[in-house]
C-alpha cells in the first residue's frame, strides 16, 4: 500500500526528530551570537533581524519538544534580546521572589515560628534547582526513598563533573536581566547574586574536572580532555563575557538600590533636602541604564520629598512626568491630587480624584491591581484597595461641593510658587525666574530621554506628548499666580510710595511751624530790646573810594536768621568810585538801626 506525502513526511520527522531539533538549536544559537555581535555594530536592526530569526527556530523546536530545556532557555534568551522583557516575566513568573508567596502575610493565626520555618522554606524553594515539581512529586521522593547501590554510586560520582543545578541555572541570569529592565531592582538583585552563586558553583565544578584531580572518575576526565579545544574555548569566552555583564549590572543594581535606601531614609527622618538629593542622583545619573517603572517610583518618593520642603510647584512637575510615563500608576496620582488641593487648585484636584476612582473599579473588577500582576503598584495592595475606594466617594462629592460654591478660582499662588506673603519684588521675581527655567514646556519632556521605556503601548512620542501637555499647564499657572503677586506687590510698593510722601510732607509742615514760632520769638526779642548799629570807619583815597561798614558790637546769630527771614539787605563790603553811592547805602540802612552786614576780607 502506496503512503502518502504527509504521512511520509510525518514518519521522517518522528525518524529525524533528534537530527532537526539538534539542527535548529544550533542555527538559533549562532543567530543569538550573531545578534550580540551586531547590537555595538548595525544597531537594533541587525540584532533585532537575528534574534527573530532564532526565536522562530526555537518555537518550532518548542513545538516538537515542549519542555525541552535547551530550547526553553533559548527562547528567553531570543525574548530578552529582542528587548520583550515583559513575555520572559511571564514565562518565568513562577521563579520571580516577589510572586511567590507560599505564606500569607494576612494569617494572624500562624505562630511565629511557623512563619519563619514558611520563609526559609520559600527561600530554599527559591534557591533549589527542583522548585518546578509539585508538592505531590516532592512528597513522593521523600517517601519512595528505593533505590540501588550501583545507581547511587554513579550519580555521586556525575556529581563531581555536572552540577545538579546547571540545568535551570540560566533562569535566574535571564530572569535577573528581564527584572532589572522591568523596575523590579529587589528581585533583579535576587535572582542575578543566585545565578551568579550557581555559575561559578558549576564552574568550579568543571575546573575540577580539567585539573584531573583524584576526586574525578578517570572515564569523565578523559571525555572533558577529549573535547575540542575549539568548542571548549568559544563556551568559555561566552561564559566569561555573560558573567562580566551579570557582575557589572549587579554592581549597577546594587548602586540604585543604596541610593534609594538613602533618599527614603532621610524623608523618614524628616530630612526632605537630603531625600531631594538622593532622589536626584539616582533620577539624574547619567551612567548606566534607568528603567522607567523604577523611575516612575523615584519620581514619586522626589514629590512627597520636595512636597516637604514646600515646592509644591517643582512636587507637581515630578508627579506630571511620574503620570506621563504611567498613566495608571496610583500612588503618583494620589500625590498630584493631595498636591493640587493644597494649593487650592480643585477642578484639577477633582479630575484626579475621578481618574483615581476609575482605577480602583476596574481593579475590583478584574480582581487585580492595573497592569501585570507580577509588578507592585508603589506599594499599594489589592486589599487596600476597597477601603480606598470607600474613603474616596466623599471626598469627591465634598470637592463637587466646593466647586460649585465658587472656590475653584482660589488657588494660592503664594504656596505654588513657594513665596511667604508680603514678599519683596526681587524675592518674587527670583522664584519665578528659577521656577520658569526649570518648568517650561519645551524642556519638560527631555527627561525621557534618559529612561529605557519598556512598555509596547507606550512609545517615546506619547511619553513626550503628555509630558509637554501637563507642563504647559502648570506653566500656565504658574504665569497667572506671578501676575497676580506682581499686582499685589506693586499695589504695596504704590501705597508705600505714597506713605512716604504724606510723611515727607508732615515733616516738612512740622518745620515750617516751628520756624514760623523762633522767628515771631525773636521779633518780640528785637522789638523789646533795639540795639544800635556803629560806623567804624569811612575811608575815602583820592582815586578810589573805599566804604567799609562795619558794626561796632556783634550781631546775634538769631538777629541775623530773623533779619534774613524778614527780607532785609545783607550788605557786605563792596568797592564804591562815588561817594553818592555810599551816601545812598547810608541813608537806605539808616543810622538810628544796625545794618546787617556780611564781613568779608577785601582789598583796595
Amino acid at each position: 500500500m502506496a503512503v502518502s506525502s504527509p504521512d511520509r513526511r510525518r514518519n521522517w520527522l518522528r525518524g529525524h526528530r533528534k537530527q532537526i531539533i539538534g539542527d535548529y538549536l544550533a542555527e538559533a544559537r549562532a543567530a543569538l551570537a550573531a545578534a550580540a555581535a551586531a547590537a555595538p555594530l548595525d544597531g537594533e536592526g541587525g540584532e533585532h533581524s537575528a534574534a527573530t530569526a532564532a526565536l522562530g527556530l526555537v518555537e518550532a523546536v518548542l513545538e516538537m519538544s515542549p519542555r525541552m530545556e535547551a530550547a526553553l532557555e533559548l527562547r528567553a534568551r531570543s525574548l530578552l534580546a529582542l528587548r520583550r522583557y515583559r513575555a520572559v516575566a511571564d514565562m518565568l513568573r513562577d521563579y520571580i521572589p516577589s510572586c511567590t508567596k507560599p505564606c500569607s502575610a494576612d494569617d494572624t493565626s500562624s505562630s511565629s515560628s511557623s512563619s519563619s520555618s514558611c520563609s526559609s522554606a520559600s527561600r530554599t524553594d527559591l534557591l533549589s534547582p527542583a522548585r518546578d515539581r509539585s508538592d505531590a512529586a516532592s512528597a513522593a521522593s521523600r517517601f519512595l526513598c528505593c533505590f540501588d547501590i550501583s545507581d547511587l554510586k554513579h550519580r555521586v560520582l556525575a556529581g563531581f563533573s555536572k552540577n545538579t543545578s546547571a540545568d535551570t541555572q540560566w533562569r535566574y541570569l535571564v530572569l535577573g536581566q528581564a527584572c532589572f529592565h522591568l523596575g523590579l531592582m529587589e528581585d533583579a538583585a535576587a535572582l542575578l547574586q543566585t545565578g551568579r552563586r550557581l555559575a561559578s558553583a558549576a564552574f568550579r565544578r568543571e575546573s575540577v574536572c580539567w585539573s584531573e584531580d583524584s576526586f574525578s572518575p578517570s572515564n569523565l576526565t578523559a571525555n572533558a580532555i577529549s573535547a575540542p579545544a575549539s568548542r571548549r574555548a568559544s563556551k568559555s569566552g561566552a561564559a566569561g563575557s555573560e558573567a562580566e555583564s551579570v557582575s557589572q549590572l549587579l554592581a549597577h543594581v546594587k548602586l540604585l538600590l543604596r541610593r534609594r535606601a538613602a533618599a527614603v531614609a532621610a524623608l523618614d527622618a524628616d530630612l526632605p533636602a537630603e531625600a531631594v538629593r538622593h532622589f536626584s542622583k539616582v533620577l539624574d545619573a547619567r551612567r548606566g541604564v534607568l528603567p522607567h517603572p523604577f523611575a516612575t517610583a523615584c519620581l514619586v518618593g522626589r514629590a512627597e520629598a520636595l512636597r516637604s520642603s514646600g515646592r509644591a510647584a517643582d512636587a507637581i512637575a515630578d508627579c506630571n512626568r511620574a503620570l506621563a510615563l504611567d498613566p495608571a500608576f496610583i500612588p503618583a496620582l494620589r500625590s498630584r491630587a493631595d498636591l493640587l488641593e493644597s494649593v487650592g487648585a480643585l477642578s484639577d484636584c477633582l479630575r484626579d480624584l475621578e481618574h483615581l476612582k476609575l482605577l480602583y473599579d476596574a481593579a475590583l473588577r478584574d480582581g487585580k491591581l492595573p497592569g501585570p500582576t507580577w509588578r507592585p503598584q508603589g506599594g499599594v495592595r489589592f486589599s487596600e484597595i476597597a477601603g480606598a475606594h470607600r474613603a474616596l466617594t466623599p471626598r469627591i462629592q465634598q470637592l463637587r461641593g466646593r466647586v460649585a460654591g465658587g472656590e475653584a478660582c482660589s488657588v494660592d499662588y503664594y504656596a505654588l510658587l513657594g513665596v511667604r506673603r508680603g514678599c519683596t519684588r526681587s524675592e518674587l521675581e527670583r522664584a519665578h525666574l528659577l521656577l520658569t527655567l526649570k518648568l517650561r514646556p519645551d524642556r519638560c519632556a527631555s527627561f525621557a530621554e534618559r529612561l529605557e521605556l519598556v512598555d509596547e503601548h507606550r512609545d517615546l512620542e506619547a511619553v513626550r506628548d503628555q509630558a509637554r501637555m501637563s507642563a504647559l499647564s502648570l506653566y500656565r499657572m504658574l504665569q497667572k499666580g506671578y501676575s497676580f503677586i506682581m499686582s499685589v506687590v506693586q499695589d504695596e510698593e504704590a501705597a508705600e510710595r505714597q506713605r512716604a510722601k504724606d510723611a515727607a510732607a508732615a515733616t516738612a509742615a512740622a518745620a515750617a511751624a516751628a520756624a514760623a514760632a523762633a522767628l515771631a520769638r525773636e521779633q518780640e526779642e528785637t522789638a523789646a530790646v533795639p540795639e544800635k548799629a556803629k560806623i567804624s570807619s569811612v575811608s575815602v583815597p583820592s582815586t578810589n573810594v573805599q566804604v567799609q561798614v562795619t558794626q561796632a558790637a556783634a550781631m546775634p546769630t538769631a538777629a541775623m536768621a530773623a533779619a534774613a527771614a524778614m527780607g532785609s539787605p545783607v550788605f557786605q563790603g563792596v568797592f564804591c568810585r562815588d561817594m553818592a553811592v555810599v551816601g545812598t547805602l547810608l541813608s537806605r540802612g539808616g543810622f538810628d538801626r544796625p545794618i546787617p552786614v556780611k564781613c568779608e576780607a577785601m582789598s583796595c
